[in-house]
């Protein structure tokens, strides 16, 4: 690191931590007079596909950070810092201000969705969204004191692959996956779309057009109003002309299938790198997912969830939070 930083440029920088997210990456401001940069290191992942991600997004007019050095081998980027005004931060001190974030954000998605997206990007097919939920019997089933059970996981894959095949089978645009408020940076002094900052795309799928909005709206970190949730809904369906019924469905199969891989996510994450604290986000999800398993198309992903998945009492989070 002393070496990378030495040949860009940034050797005597003054350093300060940057709260990192759920992956293995970790982020450092530096500070080298009035310039600011963020160190990010990523052992597990792939600095190259972010720098690459980064580029395509900022091409098409969009406020990714900026790539500024870059050694993939030693897991190494520099990256441009868009500050650190996030959404949901900004939502704490000014919540009337959530309506005209929210439209700011779809309008993001909006843009993104009238792109070319990026080239060998990696499929969110019908097959590969139906088996991402396996996680939720392997780790949160488990993890909340259940027997593993193979079967009621087959079932639920199975059942995910039928109604995803029937309202949610087409890939055709580019998905961040982890769209939300705590991931966009406000910067007015930027215009357009452009206002938005958008961070944490390096998992980016070619995936279904409702996939980024339902991860918008059904955040598991903050409460997003119905109010809120309806306004973007209408908006995005007048900028787009979708058929509304069938739209509406999509948002709801989709946040099903997102919110139950995120229980597991979450469970693993407790368990495997320790971090109970997001335990303490699973009644929210667990909401989520109760009322997007409402809706008459997921009757019978709604059946095996309610026969085989306990709620998330406070017995339940607490044992998630001490399996180990």
């Amino acid at each position: 690191m002393k070496d990378f930083l030495l040949f860009s440029g940034w050797s005597e920088a003054r350093h300060e931590p940057v709260a990192g997210d759920a992956s293995s990456r970790s982020y450092t401001r530096l500070r080298r007079g009035k310039d600011t940069a963020i160190l990010m290191q990523d052992p597990e992942g792939d600095v190259a596909l972010f720098a690459r991600l980064a580029e395509y997004l900022t091409a098409i007019g969009l406020s990714a950070p900026r790539i500024l050095a870059i050694d993939a081998a030693k897991w190494l980027l520099l990256i441009e810092d868009l500050g650190s005004d996030l959404f949901a931060a900004k939502l704490k001190d000014e919540p009337d201000q959530e309506g005209m974030l929210y439209q700011l954000a779809t309008d993001v998605l909006l843009h993104l969705h009238d792109q070319a997206p990026p080239e060998t990007l990696p499929v969110a097919s019908v097959d590969h969204l139906a088996t991402a939920t396996d996680l939720v019997f392997d780790c949160y089933l488990t993890g909340a004191g259940g027997t593993q059970n193979d079967q009621a996981k087959a079932d639920l894959r199975a059942a995910f692959q039928d109604v995803l095949s029937q309202h949610a089978d087409v890939a055709d645009v580019m998905i961040l996956r982890d769209y939300h408020a705590e991931n966009l940076l406000w910067l007015p002094d930027r215009d357009g779309v452009r206002r938005a900052g958008v961070l944490d795309f390096q998992d980016a799928l070619l995936g279904h057009r409702a996939y980024d909005l339902i991860s918008l709206l059904e955040d598991a970190r903050r409460h997003v109003s119905d109010e809120t949730r309806d306004h973007v809904i209408n908006y995005y369906l007048s900028r787009t002309g979708a058929d509304e019924a069938e739209f509406r469905t999509q948002l709801c199969v989709l946040g099903a299938q997102r919110n139950l891989r995120i229980l597991g996510v979450f469970a693993r994450l407790a368990k495997v790198r320790g971090k109970p604290g997001y335990i303490d986000l699973v009644p929210r999800v667990w909401a989520h997912i109760q009322r997007d398993l409402d809706h008459p198309a997921l009757g019978d992903i709604a059946s095996i969830v309610s026969a085989h998945l306990p709620a998330p009492t406070d017995a339940v989070l607490e044992r998630l939070k001490t399996n180990v």
